[in-house]
C-alpha cells in the first residue's frame, strides 16, 4: 500500500480500510489529508468496500485551523481555496465511488469531520461518540456540505438548530434524529464498523454502487427524474454476472455467491 503523511491504509480482504491519523490533534485535518484520502479512494485496488475511521480518541475534530488561512494575508482567499482544491474534491470522490463507504466515529465528528462521516453510506458511532457544527461560535459558517446533507438527513429544523447554536449532538440523539445509523459500545466500534463494511463488500458490488448513486441523483431530480435513474440503473444491473447469480440462487433456495461483476 502506498504510504502518506497524514492516513494509514490496509486492504483487509475486499475492504479499503482508511484511518486519519493524527491522533495528537483528534484528527484534525490539514487540507494535504484530505489529497490523500481522494488519492486513496482513486486506487482501490479491487476493494469491494471502504472503511474509513480515525486513529485514537476522535474521528476528525475538524479542520485544522492552527495554521494555513489563519497566517495568509488573505484568510477568506485561503479558506475559499482549501475548500475547492482540496476538502470538496476528496467529498466528491466520496460520492463518485462504484462501491459502498463505511464510517466508525468515536469521539468528535466536528465541522468538516461532521461532514466527512455523514458522506459515507452508513456510519457506525461509538457511545463516546458527537456530532458538532461550531463554526456560529468563532464566525465562521458549515462547509464540506453541511448545509446540502444534514436538511436532507435530519430536516430543517434540526439542522437549523445545529447551525445556529453549535451545541454538540451526542451519538444516542444522532440516531434518534435519523442522521447516523447505529451507535455501539465504544470497545466494540472497530469490529463492528468492519463487519459491516466486509458485509457490504460480499454483496453485488455494482448494484450497490448503483444504488448509491441513484440514490445522490434522486434527492436532486424529480419523481420522474428519479424513477428514469431507476429504470436506467436497473438495465445496467440486469447485465451483470452478480445479477445472473442472483437469479439462480433465489430459484435454488440458496445463499447467492457474489463476485462483484
Amino acid at each position: 500500500m502506498p504510504h502518506y503523511e497524514h492516513i494509514l491504509t490496509e486492504r483487509r480482504g475486499d475492504v479499503l480500510v482508511v484511518t486519519l491519523n493524527r491522533p495528537d490533534r483528534l484528527n484534525a485535518a490539514p487540507p494535504a489529508m484530505f489529497d490523500e484520502l481522494r488519492a486513496a479512494l482513486g486506487d482501490l485496488g479491487g476493494a469491494r468496500a471502504v472503511l474509513i475511521a480515525g486513529a485514537g480518541r476522535g474521528f476528525c475534530s475538524g479542520a485544522d485551523v492552527g495554521g494555513g488561512a489563519l497566517g495568509a494575508a488573505d484568510p477568506g482567499a485561503a479558506t475559499f481555496e482549501a475548500l475547492t482544491e482540496h476538502c470538496n474534491p476528496a467529498l466528491l470522490a466520496i460520492a463518485a465511488l462504484d462501491v459502498p463507504v463505511v464510517s466508525a466515529v468515536r469521539g468528535p465528528a466536528a465541522g468538516m469531520g461532521c461532514s466527512l462521516a455523514l458522506a459515507t453510506d452508513i456510519c457506525v458511532a461509538s457511545d463516546t461518540a458527537y456530532f458538532l457544527q461550531a463554526f456560529v461560535n468563532i464566525g465562521l459558517v458549515p462547509d464540506g456540505g453541511a448545509s446540502w446533507m444534514l436538511p436532507r438527513l435530519i430536516g430543517r429544523a434540526r439542522a437549523t438548530e445545529m447551525m445556529l447554536l453549535g451545541e454538540r449532538v451526542p451519538a444516542a440523539k444522532a440516531l434518534e434524529w435519523g442522521m447516523i445509523h447505529r451507535v455501539v459500545a465504544d470497545d466494540a466500534l472497530d469490529a463492528e464498523a468492519f463487519a459491516l463494511a466486509e458485509r457490504l463488500a460480499a454483496g453485488p458490488t455494482r448494484a450497490l454502487g448503483l444504488m448509491r448513486r441513484g440514490m445522490q441523483a434522486a434527492l436532486e431530480n424529480d419523481y420522474a427524474g428519479a424513477m428514469l435513474r431507476e429504470a436506467e440503473n436497473q438495465r445496467a444491473a440486469r447485465g451483470t454476472q452478480d445479477a445472473v447469480e442472483g437469479g439462480m440462487a433465489f430459484l435454488q433456495k440458496r445463499k447467492a455467491a457474489f463476485k462483484g461483476s
